[in-house]
Formats: structure tokens, sequence, C-alpha cells
């Protein structure tokens, strides 16, 4: 066993369970009744492929064989039971006769179109406060970790690891049941799977740490489940604003960097490369969303706003004033510092730098959005274009520490390189 074959089987076992780890969960999930079991033999799983394939070689179906692992180990162990009640004995008997299915390699967790979704259901149980919801989710069908999490919510890692554990515990007490609930109980659920899913395609976007730009298998996963949801309440505008707001973004993926991943900044994206039936697919969920007559909730008023670049042909051509008075909406309808640093950043295209620095202070002195790195970034380019280039480097120095993102950094010290060369443009 060489070191690169155990190099490339742990690259394998990374892969395979940042992108496949929440179908896997949730078919053990479905398979145990045990969201915390479930989670166990996933883990166990992880452990023996990282044991068995460096020898063995990579599984032509790792997602297959990693459930297979972990559904015989939860046979094995209730079978070493003194005694099984008739709950486990039943289990054991129905994993046994379809355990078989995930030898085969052409097993797809996908045939299960709906397990993900249930998962989301679950760990979004009434009985969960919104944090825990959103943070539970997030670790078991985002994929990420607790750091990423922190960084989303602005919050120290041991806070979010002591919600995780606590909303497990929580949902064992409750014993929660891994299913779509009915139409009656969608209603308390649907906000945080609609929150959560938004997070997710956010973090596949931007990624917040690592060395890659984009994660757009974590976004597409998002929009996937984002379409089953919106099909099962066709009559809720947000979850079909969301989609077209998915939609209209990921249609930017192919233009969004070099084919070796360097970043390109909206401004310079080829946008004959974006994805036109993304395009035409969003700009319909937004008319579905509209034509239930409700008006445009955060989502819908945010695909509104992508719906501006996407009608844009050139960079040029963007009515800024648009997105404005849309953000604008926005920070009426869900009001928060992320929004009004976005509402800056489109007055600052808008209207110049000078009146959106200006609110830029405002939030910096309000101390909402201390260590999020984007909020010097922007000062930073806003600071730059002013002419004020020793303070734009200050700002662009900070937020180049402060992202946990190693593409994200080398944008901003290149910005700092470039800052005698003339303004600097929109991400």
């Amino acid at each position: 066993m060489t070191d690169e074959a155990i190099l490339r089987a742990r690259r394998a076992v990374d892969a395979v369970w940042r992108i496949e780890s929440a179908k896997i969960i949730a078919t053990l999930t479905r398979k145990v009744g045990d969201l915390d079991l479930a989670e166990d033999l996933a883990g166990q799983a992880l452990l023996e492929a990282i044991e068995q394939w460096p020898a063995a070689g990579i599984p032509r179906n790792p997602a297959a064989w990693l459930t297979s692992v972990a559904t015989r180990r939860a046979i094995d162990t209730w079978r070493r039971q003194e005694r099984l009640d008739e709950r486990h004995a039943r289990m054991a008997r129905e994993l046994e006769n379809d355990a078989s299915q995930f030898d085969d390699p052409s097993w797809d967790p996908d045939r299960i179109d709906d397990d993900v979704l249930r998962l989301m259901f679950m760990t979004c149980h009434p009985v969960l406060g919104r944090k825990a919801q959103v943070a539970l989710t997030l670790r078991l069908v985002g994929g990420m970790t607790t750091e990423q999490i922190g960084r989303a919510f602005l919050t120290p890692t041991p806070t979010v690891q002591q919600r995780i554990v606590r909303a497990k515990k929580t949902l064992t007490a409750a014993k929660a049941v891994f299913e779509v609930p009915g139409r009656e109980e969608f209603a308390p659920r649907l906000s945080a799977v609609l929150g959560v899913l938004y997070l997710v395609f956010n973090e596949g976007y931007a990624a917040s740490s690592g060395d890659e730009w984009l994660r757009p298998d974590i976004s597409a996963e998002a929009l996937r489940i984002a379409r089953i949801l919106a099909e099962l309440v066709p009559n809720e505008p947000e979850a079909h604003g969301l989609v077209a707001l998915m939609e209209l973004t990921a249609s930017r993926f192919p233009a969004r960097t070099t084919p070796s991943g360097v970043p390109i900044l909206l401004a310079d994206q080829d946008r004959t490369r974006w994805d036109r039936g993304q395009i035409t697919r969003g700009l319909a969920a937004l008319t579905r969303a509209d034509a239930i007559g409700r008006g445009r909730g955060p989502y819908g008023l945010q695909a509104a706003i992508a719906e501006c670049h996407a009608r844009a042909a050139e960079f040029s051509d963007t009515d800024w004033k648009r997105i404005v008075l849309l953000y604008e909406a926005l920070q009426r309808l869900a009001p928060s510092p992320v929004v009004d640093l976005n509402h800056a950043a489109a007055v600052s295209m808008a209207y110049g730098p000078a009146p959106a620095l200006e609110y830029v202070d405002k939030i910096v002195a309000s101390g909402k959005l201390a260590g999020y790195h984007l909020l010097p970034s922007v000062r930073g380019d806003l600071l730059a274009q002013l002419g004020r280039i020793d303070e734009a480097r200050t700002e662009l120095l900070a937020a180049a520490e402060a992202t946990g993102n190693e593409r994200e950094r080398a944008v901003l010290l290149a910005k700092v390189d470039e800052l005698d060369l003339g303004s600097l443009g929109p991400e």
C-alpha cells in the first residue's frame, strides 16, 4: 500500500462525503428510523472506507458502498443484542431483505428523490427552535462544518456545536418521525426549510472556506430539493421565489471562474457563458410566484434583483436604480445588516461611492457585522473609488485576513496590488 494510494483514497472519501453525505444519511435515517444512529453508522462506514480503499481500490459507486457498509453494521449491531425487541427485529429483517440493493454498482441514492427532503423536514421539526433547525439541517443536509455554519451566522463555533447536539437530543426525545409531514403541518416547517435551502445554495455560490471559489455541487443539490418542494406547495409564492433566485443566480456559474478556478468578478464575466436555460426557468418561476397574487416576499425580491442582472446584456446595462429600490423593499420586509451592506453596494453603482460610504459607515458604527469580511471589502472598494488609497488598502487587507476562502483572499490581495491602477469593480 503506497502513500499515493492512501492519499488518493482519502481524497475520494472526502469528495464522496462532501457530495453524497446528505443522501447517505437520509437513506440510512429512513432505514433505521433514528437520525443519531444514522449519522453514527455513516461515520463508521467512512472509517472503514479509509481503512479499505487504499488497498482494495475505490468502488465504482462509493456512495452505494458506504450505504451498504453502514446498513450491514446496523444489522450486526441489532443481532448482537441479547434481546431484540419487536421493532428492532422487524427492522433488521427489512434491512436484510433490501441491503443487497446497495451492492449493485448502479444503485444511486437519487432514485429516492424525496429522502433528503424528508430529512430536512425532520431536522426542521417544530419542537426545535429556528436557530437549532437551521444549524442541524445545514450540518446534515448541507454538509457544512460547524466552522462554516458559524461563519454564515457570525456565531462562535462552540455555540453552533452545542445547538446541534441539543437539537439531536430533542428530536430523539420527541421521537421525531422521518417523513414529509401532511400538508396541514407544512406551515410550521416551511420557513425553516426554505431558509436552510437558501443558505446551502449560498455556501455553494461563495464557499465560506477552503480553496474553491465555488461548490456548484452543493448549490445544485439545494436547487434540486427546492424544485421538489415548490411542487409540493404550489400555492406558496416564496417557494417559487426561492427557485427563481437559485436558477437565475446559478446561471452565472459557468462564467464565475476560469478553467483553473480563478474567480472572475461580475463586471468581467462573459455573459454569453451564462446558462440561458436556467435564466428562462428562473424567470418562469418568478412569474409563477407572482401569479399566486400574494406579493413578493424576501426570496421573490432577491429573485427580482437577480433578474435585473440576467436581463442586462452587458454589465453597463444593469438597472442599478431598480436594484436599489428592490433592496429598499427588502430592507423593510426582512431587515438585516447584510441586506444593508448589499443595498450600499448597489447605491455605489447607481449614485456613486460617496453616498454608499455613508451607509457603510453606519453599519460599521452599529457593530452588527463585526468580523464579517465583506464589510471591509465593500468599504475598501468605496474608499479606493474615492481616491483614499491608504485607507482602502487597510480595509482590503483586513478583509483578506478575515475571509476563510483562499480564492477570495487572493482576489482581495490582488485588489490591494492594483489600487494605484484605477477604481475597483464589484464582485
